[in-house]
């Protein structure tokens, strides 16, 4: 097999227009065996042929990039990331000094980090609208490196905390819900984005769900206490995200009822692996020292990051969280057996949490809590394409839109390869 990549590469034209991964390992997103010894051809955009190396045409003068060794799969798909915030390990400190920054500086450099890491579309859940809008649509015009976002823009609750109320906005009754809904929508919103809806009247919220349904948006609502998700199981909502604040050992027998009577048409981003990151920054401290932070941050940036991230175990953030970690298997245990389909998604951004280190954790996680690799794979490629109805991608097969990514390890046996990422394809092109 060495042979005949090594013949393709010498092949090679200058000018080439199709691009060819041939030779590794291929995971296409459908859960069937990986295909050994394989080739990915894409031409533009697309994908036009997968499949064994041996039975695949490769297009004359076409680019080769050798995957011998490696694993071919769909690019990730994170669908929790906030591309505003970088691991800062004071929110006040941060919202006060950097505002400013945010859409210019700030969310360009998240946006990078995520897409270099293997993430090719990311669910940004809560943002000022305009800003997440904008650099959505810089980086769809490739102006700026980053994965192709769906975006929510403000979170949507009771009550908007004043120094965050760029991206916090107050809903005060069902006429209220109903037109901030339609504002978010209109200002380019992909998706509407609950919180604290247990504070709310039933009526703003099922008000928000359905005005969100009307316009062909689903809802998305934090499940940090059993009644967030009973309100929000009553109302409609689509998504759930988080497990909980809550230090309970588990969900109520009502919840997890209400849950398996949701469960075809329910979906659940427990974004668990920024609690088993506060744990383990406090073993291994030296992690915030990481060269790419300081690479991919202006100076003064990376100081005030670094620095608010001396003493991980003053962050009032992870204040419950040695408490809630005993809680995390049998929850997340709980969440699979009800048949709820599970996002991966990693609420990157939030302090210790940086984007380029995120999302090979949480698939990581959720193997080690129990579920199956390839499992875990589907639920960062697949699921989130059912969830977003796009259906060209998440998987590898002709006729789909080009996102590959090049992992140099087998992820099936090691779930910690995820980290190795070589090569990046997004939409095409070759970013990595």
């Amino acid at each position: 097999m060495r042979r005949v990549i090594v013949a393709l590469l010498f092949a090679v034209s200058a000018h080439a227009e199709s691009l060819v991964l041939a030779g590794g390992r291929l995971i296409d997103g459908f859960g069937g065996p990986p295909v050994d010894d394989a080739a990915i051809v894409i031409d533009g955009n697309r994908v036009v042929a997968a499949g064994p190396l041996a039975s695949i045409k490769i297009p004359p003068g076409a680019r080769v990039i050798d995957t011998d060794g490696m694993t071919m799969m769909p690019g990730i798909m994170d669908m929790h990331v906030h591309l505003m915030i970088l691991g800062h390990g004071d929110y006040n400190h941060w919202f006060q000094t950097y505002a400013p920054q945010w859409r210019d500086v700030v969310m360009p450099i998240s946006a990078k980090e995520l897409l270099m890491a293997g993430v090719t579309t990311a669910r940004d859940l809560g943002a000022p609208l305009e800003d997440i809008v904008a650099v959505k649509q810089r980086i769809a015009r490739g102006e700026i490196p980053g994965p192709r976002l769906f975006v929510s823009g403000p979170f949507l609750q009771h009550t908007a905390p004043p120094l965050e109320a760029k991206f916090r906005w107050g809903v005060n009754g069902a006429d209220d819900a109903r037109k901030k809904v339609d504002t978010v929508v209109d200002g380019g919103a992909d998706v509407i984005k609950l919180i604290d809806q247990d504070q709310m009247t039933f009526e703003e919220v099922k008000a928000i769900v359905d005005e969100a349904h009307k316009r062909g948006r689903p809802v998305v609502a934090h499940a940090h206490r059993s009644d967030e998700i009973r309100m929000g199981l009553r109302a409609g909502v689509d998504c759930f995200e988080h497990t909980g604040l809550a230090t309970k050992p588990g969900y109520e027998d009502d919840v997890l009822q209400m849950i398996r009577d949701r469960n075809a048409a329910l979906y659940w981003t427990p974004t668990i692996e920024g609690l088993y990151l506060y744990d383990y920054t406090l073993r291994f401290p030296e992690r915030v020292d990481d060269q790419r932070l300081e690479r991919d941050l202006p100076p003064a940036m990376y100081k005030d990051v670094h620095d608010s991230l001396k003493d991980v175990s003053r962050l009032s953030y992870f204040a419950l969280t040695p408490r809630r970690l005993p809680t995390l298997p049998n929850k997340f245990k709980q969440l699979r057996e009800s048949g709820v389909t599970l996002l991966v998604g990693t609420d990157s951004g939030i302090p210790l949490n940086f984007h380029f280190d995120s999302t090979w954790r949480e698939l990581d996680a959720f193997v080690r809590l129990g579920m199956p690799p390839m499992d875990a794979i589907r639920a960062a490629t697949y699921w989130p394409a059912q969830f977003l109805k796009q259906p060209d991608l998440g998987t590898i097969a002709p006729g789909k839109l080009a996102d590959v990514i090049v992992i140099d390890g087998d992820p099936l046996t090691d779930m910690s390869a995820m980290r190795n990422v070589v090569h990046v394809v997004k939409d095409g092109k070759v970013y990595k």
